[in-house]
């Protein structure tokens, strides 16, 4: 439409310009003498000569011009003709610039996106490669989202809730906003029958949504330093630092007999979740050390610039000691509580067999009772199978208890038609009950995985416990109401919640294998030394430099720089640079 404008005024000026020469040419056909000169065509165009000066000035009559026209004269024609070229060669320029002018909108209008504008994003961006783009967003702004939390915790503890006030608020943002991107990510692993287009806008809008996770991080970050001031407050942030790690380093020694015993007591798969966390937080414990010493002696060549780096360093590795150290004593706290629930979910579950037994009597021979059969077949089995496990020795709790709720909850799904709705409700909410433990038991067994070996977590693991995370909240707040009005929709809830947070830790502990033993000779991939620093890089403390590793290209993303992450986004969180000394 602009060319065509562009191209419609051209026209009218050339109309404006053509038409007094017409018109001049119509009514005069032979210009009149200026000055007291009379000018012609005499032969040849061009060929114009004054008369009638000199006569004048000899005293002779002025004689009568004669006019011969030449033998090929264009006559006016032509001379409109040629005054016509000047008009036509600007017309032909404006439309020239008002369509490059249109198509250059239009390439800058294919690169942005919403929200978000231009992401950077190419134009012709294949969908592999924009698949890849995503994946890569996604982590980044979840270990941005990370390493934000574990400095808000420290400032939290230094300055209170109520000074922290606005980054908490940024930070549940920047939640929110990926919880959103992690959604999309879902939507699209789950193979709904998206079309190219619907995939690239979605693919598009998790690239935005995590720029604007980023970017509203990034802009808390110059506050939030002024807050924290570790180069002004540095005696102050290093001692609380110290106190911490002191307590921690107690702690490791008192519970570094814990999962031995917790295999003892139930079956050895039962500390399998914890196993080598004691071991792994003394490891980050190792590298606190490190920098604490480092961070004591910078502060004593009052070097407050480095300082604060190696101070930062030390808080994300007792932070992380303290997930490891927390993990052992909630597995404990999880099997002893499933213990105790698994003699009331055998008793359920023999109540509902009797049920089914009964429906399963009251049944027409004409009517196909195949599928009640197997389900009632299935829950016999698996209570005699945990019954033995129960009386033999040592077994695993949450896995029984697992088990039973789900061979249980296949029963309640058949009987929930002959139950009255009072009935159907008090049975699903008992259910419920049982499946949070185990549910919530996997769902922070993977989050604390992927928390501490984030260096090479790709995005699938992390898609599937941010879904698993989502849907466990769901079924808590359901569990919490007096009056649930859909028991049965918290409980598939629950359910599929752990079944995500299982696969969650799977793809987690595929993505680490790939990216290399960091406790296999002290070295991992990217070639980091012992004194912890592995350590430190697999569970993303230091921004390490592993974009070249097997692990990272598994993982789906490169690190960069190799000094500690402090609270922001991309932008922002790697801002406290190693200066080399990392």
């Amino acid at each position: 439409m602009r060319v065509a404008h562009a191209v419609l005024g051209g026209l009218v000026a050339v109309g404006w310009l053509v038409l007094p020469v017409a018109e001049a040419g119509a009514d005069d056909p032979v210009a009149p003498a200026r000055n007291g000169q009379v000018s012609g065509k005499v032969g040849a165009l061009g060929d114009r000569k004054p008369v009638g000066t000199d006569a004048v000035a000899a005293g002779q009559p002025v004689p009568t011009q004669s006019i011969t026209p030449a033998e090929a004269d264009p006559g006016e024609d032509e001379t409109a003709a040629s005054d016509l070229v000047l008009p036509v060669g600007v017309v032909a320029a404006a439309g020239a610039v008002a369509a490059f002018t249109y198509l250059r909108r239009r390439r800058r209008a294919r690169t942005r996106t919403t929200p978000g504008g231009d992401l950077g994003i190419p134009p012709v961006a294949s969908l592999p490669e924009l698949d890849r783009q995503a994946g890569m967003a996604l982590v980044e702004t979840d270990d941005a989202i990370r390493t934000s939390a574990e400095e808000l915790g420290f400032a939290t503890d230094q300055f209170g809730e109520e000074a922290v006030t606005p980054y908490a608020e940024a930070l549940a943002y920047a939640k929110s906003e990926l919880s959103a991107a992690f959604r999309l990510r879902q939507r699209l692993d789950d193979a709904l029958p998206e079309d190219d287009a619907d995939r690239r806008r979605m693919l598009e809008e998790i690239v935005a949504r995590c720029a604007q996770a980023q970017r509203r991080l990034d802009a808390e970050a110059p506050g939030f330093d002024q807050l924290r001031a570790l180069e002004r407050d540095m005696p102050q942030a290093l001692e609380q630092a110290e106190t911490r790690f002191r307590e921690l380093a107690t702690r490791a020694g008192a519970i570094a007999a814990t999962p031995a015993a917790l295999g003892k007591r139930y079956s050895p798969s039962a500390a399998l979740p914890v196993a080598g966390h004691v071991e792994q937080a003394k490891d980050r414990l190792v590298f606190a050390t490190t920098h604490l010493n480092q961070a004591r002696q910078s502060l004593d060549l009052d070097d407050h610039g480095q300082a604060a780096v190696h101070l930062r360093a030390a808080e994300g590795a007792v932070d992380q000691a303290g997930t490891f150290l927390d993990a052992v004593d909630r597995l404990a706290a999880d099997l002893a509580t499933a213990a105790a629930k698994l003699p009331a979910a055998l008793t359920g579950t023999e109540t509902d067999l009797a049920d089914a037994r009964g429906l399963l009597q009251g049944t027409a021979a004409a009517v196909p009772t195949g599928d009640l059969q197997g389900r009632i077949a299935r829950a016999e089995s698996v209570s005699a199978e945990v019954r033995r496990e129960m009386d033999s020795g040592p077994y695993d709790p949450i896995d029984a208890l697992r088990r039973v709720e789900q061979a249980d909850i296949a029963l309640d799904e058949a009987l929930a038609g002959a139950r009255a709705r009072e009935d159907a409700d008090r049975r699903a909410l008992a259910l419920l009950g049982h499946s949070l433990v185990t549910t919530g038991s996997a769902v922070a067994t993977a989050s604390d995985f992927v928390t501490t070996h984030r260096g090479a977590v790709g995005s699938e693991a992390r898609t599937r416990l941010a879904e698993a995370e989502r849907r466990l909240a769901r079924a808590e707040t359901a569990a919490t109401v007096p009056e649930t009005p859909d028991a049965s929709a918290a409980l598939a809830d629950a359910r599929q919640a752990g079944g995500l947070a299982r696969e969650a830790l799977r793809l987690a502990e595929r993505d680490v294998r790939a990216y290399g033993n960091p406790y296999d000779g002290g070295t991992v991939a990217g070639g980091h030394g012992g004194g912890g620093m592995s350590g430190a890089v697999l569970g993303g403390i230091i921004l390490g430099e592993a974009g070249s590793g097997a692990g990272a290209r598994a993982a789906g993303h490169a690190r960069q720089g190799g000094g500690p992450g402090s609270f922001g986004g991309a932008g922002t969180r790697g801002r406290r640079g190693g200066g080399g000394r990392f």
